[in-house]
């Protein structure tokens, strides 16, 4: 059985875009979804990508503005008209909740799409532990005990160790869904990845000049 590694952020806009997407490749093509949820910050920074406030207003407004509203036209993804009130907050426990399920199955797949949803369509503060107990309970879960997992050692160093993971990789942000160990970055190539599933691609025989 084919797998994807889904690399991404709870609280990702792109990852929320092409949530039900990757879903329904997977599932067409009876593919694992392997989820790897990461903070974004450290993945971005280890590319030496400009963090969010050292861009330029226009710059903020066609890739996280424009750009998240034609796509959510296009897919038919609801979705707030502005960034969450509440992005930059410590969305570790939100993606706690996620690797608590496991790193695959339905239930981690609802999770991810319903935090996402939440943040994205709710503006729902993802640092909020009352929010994301109401979040475990719709799903059927008890959430004193799902959110004391998802804050456990155990299951926190996992997202350190999936950061880490994704930074040993090269890998550029979120979303990032890896197939047949081929890297495609970005809901917008969710096309390509389902093609990667059905006929891979060549070989990388690219070159490039090293970068001073």
């Amino acid at each position: 059985m084919p797998t994807v590694e889904y690399v991404y952020s709870a609280h990702s806009a792109f990852a929320y875009l092409g949530s039900a997407e990757i879903q329904r490749i997977c599932a067409d093509h009876n593919a694992t979804l392997v989820h790897r949820p990461v903070l974004l910050s450290p993945v971005v920074e280890a590319q030496r990508s400009p963090a969010f406030r050292k861009r330029t207003q226009q710059h903020v407004d066609y890739f996280f503005g424009r750009e998240i509203e034609r796509w959510a036209e296009f897919r038919s993804v609801p979705i707030i008209n502005h960034r969450p009130s509440q992005h930059d907050a410590d969305y570790s426990i939100a993606s706690g909740m996620i690797i608590a399920l496991g790193d695959t199955g339905q239930q981690t797949d609802r999770m991810a799409h319903r935090l996402m949803e939440a943040h994205w369509c709710e503006d729902v503060d993802l640092s909020d532990v009352t929010a994301l107990k109401s979040i475990a309970r719709e799903l059927g879960l008890d959430p004193e005990a799902h959110l004391k997992q998802a804050a456990s050692r155990d299951v926190q160093d996992k997202l350190q160790e999936n950061t880490q993971w994704a930074i040993s990789k090269a890998l550029f942000g979120s979303p990032t869904y890896i197939a047949g160990g081929d890297p495609f970055y970005g809901q917008d190539h969710l096309q390509l990845v389902e093609r990667a599933l059905e006929t891979p691609f060549k070989p990388n025989g690219w070159s490039n000049p090293d970068v001073e």
